[in-house]
């Protein structure tokens, strides 16, 4: 086991080629695993009437604030591993695991307790009333149960992707979901434990996962890093390090919440409850789509971050061209495809006579919606070896030019100026996209431009 840890190290320093696809491949599969599991989880749920359905949503941008807080944990934690390991500060890479630990499980136990004392309150300030209210918290309260599990996770998949680890964080991903879907009927239905059934589920599928990531890290001698706390010391550069990327990709996260609020609002504005609608069905589909991308993210910044951390700019530079050619392969076979299939991938959402009609609506949304995939790359990746190199905030200021400045500009011009209805949102979608991954990329090439510069200083003062 020694030499495939070793192998890992070897791949994450080596060539840059190599380590883009054998990092993104098993990080697509954990994506989509875990996005299927969303979705059967919300489909049994479903069978329990539409009240317990809109429990469920009422809380689910509570939850994703959550995801988005241990999201930035783990891309926080692989980013500064990535550095110290190209720097061949293999110490100071076990250092910031075991910090990545302790900080995930004072903010799992804080968000906990906020999140439980508060939650009756946030859903009654989103216009949450009667039974679904009731149904939001009965669900919400069990899944904060499982907060500090949930982040600790997330910490402990970052270790093992910042090492060059993708393979078994996805096998447990792949594990705890399946186990979680199989749990699912057992507790809602045969347990009769409606809602609250589905909240356990998705814990103890959590814990599962908690159990087996503490396993590998901390008793089976099987990682590159040795996660025991023999020799630890709480060191606050070490936190700030972690929190530098970790807090504008959460952030980031969330903002891209708010934004889906406000397209929704520009939906309904343009089409009422249809284009709402619309919009729900054919944007969850092109999220799907996403996900390659998004796993070639994941691996752009590690790859980068290791690079950055030997101070080998080129490779660096050729890692995110390289990557964002792999994913341009991807993104427009994927468009490609959900455009000369927009009719039967809309069918998902229009099976039945009640929503018949929202057939052609989705289809035609789709049709202009994947023109969104092939710029993508540029600024996904980008940003991706932005959180390698260390610049969380320009992360999160080129999400934030995506999401809130670009995407609702334009939206608002082809909606509100144009006039050209729920087409003017599909159109302002992929037009702002397009926009903000030219800055973006462009930034991350004045960048690595500037990391030429130091590098060449530096080499003329040695």
């Amino acid at each position: 086991m020694e030499s495939k840890v070793n192998r890992n190290i070897e791949l994450l320093l080596g060539d840059y080629r190599k380590a883009i696809v054998k990092l993104s491949i098993p990080n697509m599969i954990a994506m989509f695993i875990q996005t299927l599991y969303n979705l059967v989880d919300a489909v049994w749920v479903a069978g329990l009437g539409p009240s317990t359905l809109a429990g469920m949503g009422l809380f689910f941008p509570i939850y994703m604030i959550v995801i988005s807080i241990a999201t930035g944990i783990a891309v926080g934690t692989s980013s500064a591993i990535a550095r110290r390991i190209g720097a061949k500060d293999f110490d100071g890479a076990n250092a910031v695991a075991e910090h990545s630990i302790i900080l995930a499980i004072f903010v799992g136990f804080l968000t906990a307790l906020v999140g439980i004392l508060t939650l009756e309150g946030v859903l009654q300030f989103t216009g949450a009333s009667g039974e679904a209210l009731q149904k939001a918290k009965e669900y919400g309260v069990i899944i904060f149960l499982s907060s500090v599990f949930a982040m600790f996770n997330n910490a402990a998949i970052g270790i093992l992707r910042g090492e060059g680890d993708s393979k078994r964080p996805m096998y447990i991903i792949l594990f705890s979901s399946v186990l979680n879907m199989v749990l699912d009927p057992i507790f809602i239905y045969v347990f009769k434990w409606g809602i609250k059934g589905a909240a356990w589920a998705t814990n103890i599928s959590v814990f599962v996962a908690s159990a087996m990531l503490l396993h590998l890290l901390m008793f089976s001698k099987k990682t590159f890093l040795n996660v025991g706390f023999r020799k630890f010391v709480l060191t606050k550069s070490i936190i700030l390090d972690i929190f530098t990327v970790g807090f504008p990709t959460a952030l980031a996260q969330i903002t891209m919440s708010v934004a889906i609020y406000f397209l929704n609002f520009f939906a309904s504005k343009a089409g009422g409850d249809m284009g709402v609608a619309t919009f729900t069905g054919a944007w969850r589909i092109i999220n799907l789509g996403t996900l390659t991308i998004i796993g070639i993210s994941s691996a752009v910044t590690t790859v980068t971050g290791a690079a950055y951390g030997a101070r080998d700019i080129k490779k660096l530079e050729s890692a995110l061209n390289y990557a964002i050619k792999f994913a341009e392969y991807f993104a427009i076979a994927i468009m490609v495809g959900i455009f000369f299939f927009s009719k039967p991938l809309a069918m998902m959402f229009a099976y039945s006579k009640a929503s018949a009609q929202l057939l052609d609506n989705i289809s035609q949304a789709l049709k202009i919606l994947c023109l969104f995939l092939p710029g993508t790359p540029f600024g996904m990746l980008t940003s991706g070896m932005f959180q390698g190199i260390g610049h969380g905030y320009k992360s999160l200021v080129t999400t934030i030019l995506r999401t809130v400045i670009f995407q609702l500009f334009w939206t608002w011009l082809f909606v509100d100026v144009f006039k050209i209805g729920l087409a003017g949102v599909w159109l302002g979608i992929v037009v702002g996209n397009a926009t903000a991954s030219i800055i973006t990329y462009t930034w991350g090439k004045i960048t690595i431009k500037k990391l030429y510069s130091i590098q060449n200083q530096q080499t003329e003062m040695d």
